[in-house]
């Protein structure tokens, strides 16, 4: 499935920045020790108390569909969650 935006990338950042919120872990376990960036992923997600982590990362795919309560999904999956 493939969709375009009516809107510019730069209307589509300020989208993001308008509706985010910086969330900042204090600790970051080791999780998937061969890449640390996918641990502070989960670390951000898990201070953030994210409903869902939507990622193509296959590492962050190995954890089994969730880390820790959160759902971790595709994103063509996390666009089907969010259009209903």
């Amino acid at each position: 499935m493939h969709w375009i935006s009516p809107l510019s990338d730069e209307e589509i950042a300020a989208d993001i920045r308008r509706i985010a919120f910086l969330a900042v872990s204090q600790a970051v376990p080791i999780v998937i020790g061969r890449d640390p960036d996918d641990d502070h992923v989960l670390a951000c997600a898990l201070a953030a108390r994210a409903d869902l982590i939507v990622s193509g990362d296959q590492d962050l795919h190995t954890l089994g569909g969730n880390d820790q309560g959160i759902p971790i999904v595709t994103p063509a999956e996390g666009l089907k969650q969010l259009l209903g």
